[in-house]
């Protein structure tokens, strides 16, 4: 006897999978906005997604497999648009770091919906390895190109600050994108982008001129 049911094409099953996949991504980032973090579950997100809990299961296994996903892919699309703004830009130190600062304060990287998402993970880095193992290996990725930014921007003699200027200027953004979550009422992004740009200009004012008011 042969199965009377014909099989989807792989290519289609693949599709499916992704499709689902993503579904779950998003609902994920819902629920945690809507439950938080601790109280977001596999029956949270299903529910989010308008699935039964069977295939969140499927796909993520557990609590945990689904959140470190949910951080990783917040830390791609992240990855993505930083990446993509150094793509769109030439070879110039200075435009190159601009860009990422401007990407920094974009709504795709530090919007309302996503700032609670950054910090509700953040919190628990110390205490869950596998959420510390994802932001150490995007971290790493970033600060080397940043630092490598300012080793073409900075003059030779002082090529070995690049790590320090990297650093620094990654505390930078964050201390904005605290602000920026905690009392969002009193600070806004461009406030912030314009305020961070202000504040390269006075550290290293030799090379970075001065923004506009």
């Amino acid at each position: 006897m042969t199965d009377a049911t014909p099989r989807k094409p792989r290519k289609e099953r693949k599709e499916n999978a992704e499709r689902r996949r993503r579904q779950l991504l998003d609902a994920a980032r819902r629920s945690i906005l809507t439950h938080g973090l601790a109280k977001t579950t596999l029956a949270t997100v299903a529910d989010e997604a308008g699935l039964s809990q069977g295939v969140a299961v499927f796909y993520f296994t557990s609590k945990s497999g689904l959140l470190t996903e949910t951080l990783r892919d917040l830390y791609e699309g992240y990855e993505n648009l930083w990446m993509r703004a150094l793509e769109q830009t030439g070879d110039a130190p200075l435009d190159r770091l601009m860009a990422l600062l401007d990407a920094d304060f974009s709504a795709e990287a530090c919007g309302p919906d996503v700032l609670p998402l950054w910090f509700a993970f953040w919190g628990e880095l110390r205490f869950t390895g596998h959420y510390a193992e994802v932001a150490a290996e995007f971290d790493a990725r970033r600060h080397r190109a940043l630092s490598g930014i300012w080793a073409a921007l900075l003059p030779e003699s002082c090529r070995s600050d690049a790590d320090q200027m990297a650093e620094w200027m990654e505390s930078l953004t964050d201390g904005y994108w605290q602000r920026l979550h905690l009392a969002p009422e009193s600070h806004d992004r461009m406030h912030a982008l314009a305020a961070s740009k202000l504040c390269l200009s006075r550290l290293v004012p030799e090379l970075l001129p001065a923004p506009l008011a």
